[in-house]
């Protein structure tokens, strides 16, 4: 059984059709890059599968239980998490407390121990803290952790979003962009930590990016939309070759520096 499992979804805006006949089936533990012009209905693709938007048409399984217009935070408790392709953090909260908020979703006390303070809600949000901190060490961010997070810079900002995103401990994980706007040592950073979060948290991977060098660098398996359309998929080298995606997308010139 797939991890995920989209057969011919479509998503209309009245006349507009954002994607139309998606397809795609992830195997737990792969890393695959969804890519495409702007307004290709990448990200659509990515609201469709966190409950942003229901499917007009078509259906979306996950671990074998249809997710198609479920709630955001149904989704996140089923193992679905993602970042944003414009930065969404909570701004006025700490950068602890945006990872904190997202552990919150696995650290439950009853509502009696919350409004006395009792001993399960204490060790609760000692859980909670322990492990926000946890993963804010992993991505070098703990000595910020009193620090507002619109206080970090960019490159922080975008680390701290996906610290928080695993902090709902996925399966499956959505990267919106995560390398838009760093500058080349920080993409190659990026690229780093990716490669690693598959084995160190045991997720599946799907990302959306423009940077052609990241894409290729770090996925397994790559689909090309086009107009809301699946136009291609396949290998790194395959998508580099096809003559489909170069013409919609790559180019000549960026097909080639794809694996400078």
């Amino acid at each position: 059984m797939p991890l995920l499992e989209i057969k011919n979804c479509t998503k209309q805006f009245g006349g507009l059709t954002a994607v139309n006949q998606f397809t795609l089936s992830l195997e737990s533990g792969e890393m695959v890059g969804l890519i495409g012009p702007n307004g290709a209905g990448k990200t659509t693709a990515f609201n469709l599968l966190t409950g942003v938007y229901a499917p007009t048409s078509g259906s979306i399984h996950f671990l074998g239980s249809s997710i198609a217009g479920h709630k955001p935070f149904q989704i996140a408790a089923a193992g679905i998490s993602r970042t944003f392709q414009n930065i969404r953090l909570f701004p006025a909260l700490t950068v602890l407390d945006n990872v904190r908020t997202a552990t919150h979703l696995h650290y439950k006390p009853s509502l009696l121990s919350a409004v006395w303070r009792g001993k399960s809600f204490v060790a609760a949000e000692n859980a909670a803290k322990d492990e926000a901190m946890a993963l804010l060490e992993r991505f070098k961010l703990e000595k910020y952790a009193g620090d507002s997070a619109k206080s970090l810079a960019y490159g922080e900002q975008r680390r701290l979003e996906i610290a928080r995103a695993l902090a709902t401990r996925p399966k499956l994980l959505l990267l919106d962009e995560p390398a838009a706007g760093m500058n080349p040592q920080e993409k190659n950073d990026l690229m780093e930590q990716i490669r690693t979060l598959r084995d160190e948290f045991g997720v599946t991977i799907l990302l959306i990016e423009h940077d052609m060098k990241v894409v290729m660098g770090i996925c397994e398996r790559i689909l090309v939309l086009d107009y809301g359309q699946v136009i291609a998929q396949g290998t790194p080298r395959e998508i580099r070759d096809d003559p489909k995606v170069i013409e919609a997308y790559l180019g000549e010139a960026d097909a080639a520096s794809s694996v400078a």
